[in-house]
């Protein structure tokens, strides 16, 4: 009894059953810009090294709340600072009668709010101080300059930046030019190979308020120098940078918000920066919001053209508009490659030397690879042009009219209409105003689902907040998300006048929106840290070494020996090219090239050439489960009824027509039906379907439940000749039926004359599901009855709180817990009856009344198969010595017996399962029990992760072997992994990566984590999802494997358009012969460098040297083909 009691306690904990079918809006698991990193610990504080940033610039930010509290007592001899007020003294904005314009720095002046008029740029109310008055200065926490440099955490990037300012020093330019001309450009070579020696000599260190330009630098050490925009602007600086706190405080009026003078823009790597003047640092854009959207109605009038016209100055087009560089750039780029000029100097060279067969032939693979980059370049730049950008004609409404625009013309605070038949998907981030609409979000998650969205509320604005990490689960149902496609947009419904149309308002645009994310995301991958590339260069310098110690060697011996000085410069750099053999960049790609066109040959693409070779070093993969081990789809298996009076549940019941009595079977007087009927309406009715173009969309498990049931649904639509005082409220409500020919004996009164007939469901109201509740229902009334019922399905878990207990079997947590240990789905059925049930009534009546005193009537038991390929291939990785990990979504016990299905887990092996017994994953003191799935008797050390010693006694008929405790594999939910990698020490983190086969209820953040912290202890990791909220794990893997043809795949390396795992072992094996063939090419290539600057240096030493023929025979008829040849060869079947 204990054992069992400690069985439930612990599947409680874990989560009995799966209720992650109820997860939401879809919004919510979308891997949204904000939300990629929502759980991270901030990396703002990282130890790399910056080249330009000075500790001395870091600084106390200001808040918002000291804008407001400390205006009114600032100190009039120190708060002016050329303009500006510093961060550090915790200073805010002048008193409204300070001129605080400035030659140096954006001129801000005040504005009282009863003398500025947005409809025009400057009001000539304004007051301004006198300009000596700017004369005055105060020192600060970065002296008078102001910040030179500034540190910046991009969190939907997980990138931490520095930016520093510059100026082009006169002096130092006129000496680059000097060197670029007296060495014939080569000084311009080389300082476009070594940018920071460039910025050096011709930049000059400038405060950040007075640069021209600026240095932007990565955790990568990657640097760019990034020109800055300046324009002008005489705007408020609320308009740039919003109000204090979220935007809408309403006493922060138009008396304190400053105009600004000049706009300083950075943008890197399409993510906007703009300068803010008082806080003296560059601002992230893409938080903006207008503090006028508190109000749906006011929201409703829109903006004027004006307005639009700065918006625009300051978010830009709303377009994701990719730069694309011309060939010629792109040829440029590629030919002056240090390996490029090296083979260019070495054809000059040999042309020279009168070598010129090998000279053309090198020349000629030369241009081969160059065009084929090139081609391949605009390829993919192209593909993403084409994912990104969107353009078309849309309805807006601008200064009180309605007018046709260019959707790139589109800023925050316009409103459109959404039921315009030229609107396919949405251009931009929105909120929904009036109307509904379904849409589907495939292009984000990379799952069909068609969510449905409704319109926003006052209260909805309130919680919307684009600060914010996440989008709020209420806001979501109202967000439009850029990019998603529009499957039905519909007017007001209770409208009734012509003029009623679907309105969302737009909120963000261009690359600011997710959209836009998600393709910054496909456009600056991760850098590979592979070890061959980086090994590879090192050796290359190492041998450029010795032929300089042989250039020099043979230099005095050609000296020595009197040989004219022409051909003492040949000969002496011709030892260079056959120590540097310059075919030697060519040879190693030969490999990858032909393993890339193997892999196409089997519908697998890759976008990045160099990820084959990494391919070959994989020791760990990690596997989304639904779509990618499992099949997409989920089928129902059946029902499982309670049957009264005995209170015990049925047999399973495979088949809809098993439920009811009637012509299919006869009524057993023995069984009250109620519970069938109960469980065969609900499947019926409860449900978000919708009807688009005479077919159904909405969640393909609600799909799936209602084809189960053979019956038909009409969507609820207005009826055109209803009264008002009809009371439906001219509404007729949405009806379920069964199929023509269907007759249901549903009178247990055996003597009544007619006891089969025809029924017709009608949906009266509907309580969509809500996430926190994990349930949603329906109240539904038989035409022709005044009474009335309730459906409710949800999680197994939340039905005892408002089902009444009688109504449970004794054995309902034992057959929940078997099912769910063998992986399938169940969802729990409950039913109230109402007797003299009214429109009235059932219109005012609250969800916790519908939802309480239920009946409990049976669980609706869904499978979710495995793909037929699926074991045999973890197999097949298992045997090659490669780990495989689960990382999903589902539910935990799900994903165990999923993965003792395909054999990732052995079925004879303990799995061990961590809870808190103590405190949660936010609690730092937390504490962890590690039981056995099967056995909770069974347990690891909380120190170790090691097995403790078994009990005296245990149960024999446990399916696995408990004489061999060091047999044992553990799964982890999301929010235990969120503890231990935050909390836990080092070693048990280690040991849970090492050991860790499942991780469930893992958030697409957290998949994303997971595969950076198995890459933290050495692992080659790679990842194979569906694109369903995994973009994040494939880009950070080192081989990441998408089996999706939704635009999120693009951010993987490799795309497979054959859905299912059979891939990933091609990538090995393709991965392992590319990288063996690229490793014998270089020995190859390395060992005859060695040998012919041998021979040649002895020959050197006599005055002598190869005939030209000696030369050729050995380059084209003994090393290049070998060469090629062995590229070509494939891996082993």
């Amino acid at each position: 009894a204990c054992t069992h009691r400690n069985r439930v306690s612990f599947l409680s904990n874990v989560g009995m059953a799966n209720d992650e079918i109820f997860s939401g809006p879809m919004s919510e698991s979308v891997p949204t810009a904000n939300s990629s990193f929502a759980h991270r610990r901030s990396r703002a504080d990282s130890t790399t090294s910056f080249t330009y940033y000075d500790d001395q610039d870091e600084d106390r930010d200001i808040s918002d709340e000291e804008w407001l509290q400390e205006e009114a007592i600032i100190d009039e001899e120190a708060e002016l600072e050329e303009g500006r007020v510093d961060a550090e003294d915790g200073h805010a904005f002048a008193e409204p009668d300070m001129d605080l314009e400035s030659n140096d720095r954006p001129s801000l002046h005040s504005r009282k709010s009863s003398g500025y008029s947005r409809s025009s740029a400057r009001s000539p109310l304004l007051r301004r101080r006198r300009s000596s008055d700017t004369d005055r200065s105060v020192r600060s926490g970065h002296g008078s300059g102001g910040r030179m440099s500034q540190k910046i955490y991009i969190q939907n990037e997980d990138m931490t930046i520095v930016v520093a300012g510059f100026k082009t020093s006169v002096l130092g330019y006129a000496i680059y030019l000097c060197i670029s001309i007296c060495t014939l450009g080569l000084g311009s070579l080389l300082f476009r190979w070594l940018p920071r020696w460039r910025v050096r000599l011709t930049g000059s260190p400038t405060p950040l308020h007075k640069c021209d330009w600026l240095v932007i630098e990565n955790q990568w050490n990657e640097m760019v120098v990034q020109q800055l925009s300046k324009q002008s602007f005489d705007m408020p600086l609320s308009s740039v940078f919003g109000m204090p706190g979220k935007g809408k405080m309403r006493e922060f009026d138009e008396y304190n918000d400053p105009i600004l003078d000049e706009l300083r823009i950075m943008d890197y790597r399409y993510i906007r920066f703009c300068f803010h003047p008082f806080k003296d640092k560059f601002i992230l854009g893409n938080t903006w919001q207008d503090p006028a959207w508190t109000d749906v109605v006011t929201i409703r009038a829109g903006i004027d053209g004006e307005e639009q016209e700065n918006r625009e100055r300051i978010f830009g087009k709303n377009m994701i508009d990719i730069e694309q560089k011309s060939v010629g750039q792109l040829l440029v780029d590629e030919a002056l490659h240090p390996f490029y000029i090296f083979q260019i100097a070495s054809l000059v060279l040999w042309s020279v030397d009168e070598y010129y067969y090998y000279a053309a032939c090198i020349f000629v693979i030369s241009i081969v690879s160059i065009a084929s980059t090139l081609i391949e370049t605009r390829a993919t730049m192209a593909r993403l042009r084409e994912i990104s950008r969107f353009e078309c004609d849309i309805r807006v409404l601008r200064s009180g009219f309605w007018r046709y625009v260019q959707s790139s013309d589109l800023v925050p605070g316009d409103v459109y209409e959404i039921t315009d038949p030229n609107l396919t998907q949405f251009p931009c981030d929105s909120l929904l105003l009036s109307g509904d609409c379904i849409v589907n979000e495939s292009m984000l998650t990379g799952e069909s689902v068609p969510v449905s969205k409704i319109p926003t509320t006052n209260e909805s604005l309130e919680l919307l907040d684009l600060s914010a990490s996440s989008i709020h689960p209420e806001v979501a149902r109202n967000f439009l998300f850029s990019g998603t496609k529009i499957i039905r947009a519909r007017r007001p419904q209770e409208d009734k006048s012509d003029e009623a149309a679907a309105l969302a308002l737009v909120v963000r645009t261009g690359f600011n929106t997710i959209k836009g994310a998600l393709v910054r995301s496909m456009l600056f991958p991760k850098p590979s840290g592979f070890k061959f590339y980086r090994d590879s260069f090192r050796y290359i310098a190492v041998m450029a070494g010795i032929a300089m110690v042989g250039f020099v060697a043979s230099f005095i011996n050609f000296v020595r020996l009197g040989l004219e000085w022409h051909l003492i410069v040949v000969r002496a750099l011709d030892l260079i090219t056959i120590v540097v053999p310059p075919a030697l960049p060519a040879t190693l790609t030969i490999g990858t090239n032909f393993a890339l066109s193997r892999l196409k040959k089997k519908f697998i693409f890759c976008i990045s050439p160099q990820r084959v070779n990494v391919g070959g070093k994989l020791d760990v993969v990690c596997f989304d489960k639904t779509g990618t081990l499992t099949e997409d789809g989920l089928d129902v298996l059946g029902t499982r009824v309670v049957h009264r009076p005995a209170n015990r549940f049925s047999d399973i019941l495979t088949d809809s027509t098993a439920l009811l009595p009637g012509a299919t079977y006869e009524r057993d007087p023995t069984v009250d039906y109620n519970a069938n009927k109960a469980i065969l309406y609900t499947m019926a009715t409860c449900h978000s379907l919708r009807i688009v173009d005479d077919e159904f969309v909405g969640d393909p498990l609600d799909l799936k439940m209602f084809q189960f049931t053979g019956w038909q649904y009409e969507e609820g639509s207005e009826r055109p000749g209803a009264s008002d005082e009809d009371d439906q409220n001219s509404l007729s409500p949405s009806v379920a039926r069964p199929p023509p020919g269907m007759e249901l004996d549903l009178d247990e009164d055996e003597t009544s004359p007619n006891n089969k007939r025809a029924i017709e469901l009608g949906v009266l109201k509907s309580f969509e599901f809500v996430s926190q509740l994990r349930r949603a229902s329906v109240i539904v009334r038989q035409f022709g009855d005044p009474s009335g019922n309730i459906y409710v399905k949800g999680a197994p878990e939340c039905m005892k709180e408002i089902c009444r207990p009688e109504s449970f079997p004794p054995d309902y947590e034992e057959l929940l817990s078997y099912y769910t240990h063998r992986g399938f789905r169940v969802i729990a059925c409950a039913t109230k009856h109402i007797f003299k049930l009214n429109w009235l009534k059932v219109q005012k009546m609250k969800r916790e009344e519908a939802e309480s005193n239920l009946e409990f009537v049976g669980f609706i038991i869904f499978e979710n198969k495995l793909k037929p390929t699926t074991t045999g291939i973890i197999e097949e990785l298992r045997d090659a010595n490669i780990r495989t990990v689960m990382c999903t979504g589902d539910n935990i016990l799900t994903a165990i017996s999923v993965a003792r299905e395909c054999n990732l887990i052995d079925r004879s092996a303990h799995c061990f399962v961590p809870h808190f017994v103590e405190g949660d994953s936010r609690t730092a003191l937390s504490r962890l029990s590690w039981e056995s799935v099967d056995n909770p008797a069974y347990q690891l050390d909380d120190n170790t992760l090691k097995p403790l010693p078994p009990p005296a006694e245990h149960d024999s008929s446990l399916p696995y072997d408990v004489s061999n405790l060091r047999n044992y594999s553990i799964a982890v939910s999301g929010d235990v992994f969120r503890w231990l990698v935050d909390f836990a020490s080092p070693k048990v983190l280690r040991e849970m990566l090492v050991c860790g086969q499942v991780f469930a209820r893992m958030s697409p953040d957290e998949k994303h984590e997971l595969v950076e912290k198995l890459q933290s202890i050495d692992y080659c990791c790679g990842f194979c999802g569906d694109g369903a909220n995994d973009c994040g794990a494939l880009k950070a893997a080192d081989v990441g494997i998408s089996l999706s043809e939704a635009e999120a795949s693009v951010a993987a390396p490799f795309t497979s358009r054959i859905f299912d795992i059979s891939c990933v072992p091609e990538v090995i094996r393709e991965g392992r012969g590319a990288l063996v063939t690229s490793f014998s090419c270089f020995k190859y290539m390395s060992l005859y460098s060695a040998i012919q600057f041998t021979s040649v240096s002895f020959l050197y030493a006599s005055a002598s040297n190869l005939g030209d023929f000696q030369f050729l025979f050995i380059d084209l008829a003994l090393i290049l083909p070998i060469a090629i040849f062995m590229g070509w060869t494939g891996p082993y079947p």
